[in-house]
């Protein structure tokens, strides 16, 4: 923890207090080439196993993936599922200390790609001048981070059409999925008997938000349909509402306290907030 201090505070402060308004590079592409897009899971490379992250694009409803580190994919897990680290993680390390000294991250953008290189700024606003500033950073980075904070993660349309045709793969049990503001994982047999739901085809939910929340979707949920078919695994829920006909909301159906229910979630990227979390 010390080192991780020692080494991302100096720059920190740089960064935010000691610059000029112009700090960082421009980004690449203007807001008109950027697409708002909804961090959905953490899934592997068909046939490497090298760990990718899938970002959701509502219009279109494609599943794009980008290429991260082992332990960012560790991180956005973690972040997925709520879970607090008994120690600060450094994205967990970097989010306090950008808010301890009057800082708010406001998004990150995956803003280019070059020579197979994914490059990314997080969009940062300082008090009191309540300007912007841009600090260059990984995109594994600036995703794990934006997750932990809950912020608008945009891409440039290039990076989107770079990972169209990269096949995926889910990671098995340990799926977590958060899409239309639901966050999912598999309804095991110890977890259905616990919360005592029902034996059929469904993915528990362990997480809510925006309209999802407000129509009366909560952690102990279980989601039975997507568009009138049954998710079984996370991926599985998460294939479904992005197969969603374009400009139509996701009809799903989901138990809960015995009864079963129905709504209509937009497929927008849900309003961005901070995660809560669970210690381990």
């Amino acid at each position: 923890m010390v080192a991780n201090l020692a080494r991302v505070v100096p720059w920190l402060l740089a960064a935010l207090l000691l610059a000029p308004p112009a700090l960082g590079r421009e980004l690449a592409v203007g807001p008109e080439r950027m697409v708002v897009v909804e961090l959905a899971t953490v899934a592997v490379l068909a046939g490497s196993g090298m760990p990718v992250v899938l970002l959701r694009e509502p219009e279109s409803g494609e599943l794009v993936p980008i290429f991260i580190g082992v332990a960012e994919a560790r991180a956005i897990l973690f972040a997925l599922r709520g879970v607090e680290t008994p120690r600060p993680m450094t994205h967990d390390l970097l989010h306090e200390v950008i808010g301890k000294l009057d800082g708010s991250l406001e998004r990150i953008v995956v803003d280019a790609i070059q020579n197979n290189t994914y490059h990314a700024v997080l969009e940062v606003r300082v008090q009191p001048s309540n300007r912007i500033v841009h600090i260059d950073a990984r995109p594994s980075d600036a995703l794990a981070l934006a997750v932990r904070a809950g912020s608008e993660i945009r891409v440039a349309v290039a990076v989107l059409q770079a990972g169209r045709d990269l096949a995926f793969e889910g990671i098995g049990r340990d799926e977590v999925v958060s899409a239309l503001g639901v966050t999912v994982v598999e309804a095991t047999p110890e977890l259905r008997e616990v919360l005592a739901l029902p034996d059929r085809p469904g993915v528990l939910v362990t997480g809510a938000r925006g309209v999802a929340a407000y129509s009366g979707i909560a952690p102990g949920t279980l989601i039975v349909e997507v568009n009138g078919e049954a998710p079984n695994t996370p991926m599985a829920f998460l294939v479904l509402v992005s197969r969603t006909p374009s400009g139509h909301p996701a009809v799903i159906r989901y138990w809960r306290d015995g009864e079963e229910h129905g709504l209509k979630l937009p497929t927008d990227v849900p309003e961005s907030e901070a995660r809560e979390r669970l210690a381990l």
